[in-house]
C-alpha cells in the first residue's frame, strides 16, 4: 500500500492535485492539516469530490468520519497515548463500522508492544526526511514484527526496494510527491517503481 500524507501547510492548486492523483490510483490520503480548525477540515473535504472521501483518513477531528464517508482514522503517536489510556470510552460516538484505524510510531520496540490492534502502524524515519530537516533515517529493520508496518521518512524511488527488504508492507509519501516539480507525475513515478517490487 502507498500512503500520501498531506501536505502541513496548503500549497497552491493542491485540491486540482490531489483530485489527479486520486484518478492515478491513490487509495490512502492521510489529512494531516495541524494548523486548521474543524470548520477549515470540512471545508477542505468539501472541495473534495464525494466519490473520493473513502480513500481519506483523517488525523484530526475523529468525529468527522460521522459527518463524511472518510476510509478512517489516524492517531499521532501523543494522541494515541492520550486518548488511548481512556479505552474505548473514546470512541463513544464515533462510527467506527468498516473504518480503518491507525497510528503514528518513532520506536519499533513500542510499536511491537502496542497492545491496540490497529490496521497498519506508520513507522519513520526509516530514511533521512525530504520534508523535514535534520530527520536523520534509522533504517529500522521490521522483518521480525508481525504487524502491518508502513516505512516513512526519505521514501522516493531510489529507497523503494531498500524499504520492502526491510521488512515493511507499504511506503508512506509526503516530500517525495509534494516536493517535486510535478507531483502527479512523482506519484505516478513511485507507484510504478513500487508495483515493479511487490508484484
Amino acid at each position: 500500500m502507498i500512503i500520501l500524507i498531506a501536505p502541513e501547510k496548503d500549497i497552491p492548486n493542491e485540491i486540482e492535485i490531489l483530485h489527479q492523483l486520486f484518478e492515478e490510483g491513490l487509495d490512502y490520503y492521510h489529512f494531516r492539516k495541524p494548523e486548521k480548525n474543524y470548520e477549515e477540515h470540512e471545508a477542505y473535504l468539501n472541495q473534495i469530490d464525494k466519490k473520493y472521501h473513502d480513500r481519506i483518513v483523517t488525523h484530526y477531528f475523529h468525529e468527522l468520519i460521522n459527518k463524511f464517508n472518510l476510509k478512517g482514522i489516524h492517531f499521532q503517536e501523543q494522541k494515541r497515548i492520550d486518548a488511548l489510556e481512556n479505552g474505548s470510552e473514546y470512541f463513544i460516538g464515533l462510527d467506527m463500522i468498516g473504518k480503518t484505524m491507525s497510528s503514528s510510531f518513532h520506536e519499533p520496540s513500542v510499536l511491537a508492544n502496542c497492545d491496540i490492534e490497529f490496521d497498519y502502524h506508520l513507522l519513520s524515519p526509516v530514511f533521512s526526511s525530504i520534508s523535514k530537516k535534520d530527520y536523520e533515517g534509522r533504517g529500522f529493520d521490521v522483518n521480525h514484527i508481525d504487524k502491518t508496518i508502513i516505512g516513512m521518512g526519505g521514501i522516493n524511488t531510489d529507497t523503494i526496494e531498500k524499504t520492502l527488504a526491510l521488512g515493511f508492507q507499504g511506503i508512506g509519501v509526503l516530500g517525495g510527491v509534494w516536493n517535486a516539480e510535478n507531483p502527479v507525475e512523482s506519484f505516478k513515478n513511485i507507484k510504478h517503481h513500487y508495483e515493479k517490487f511487490t508484484k
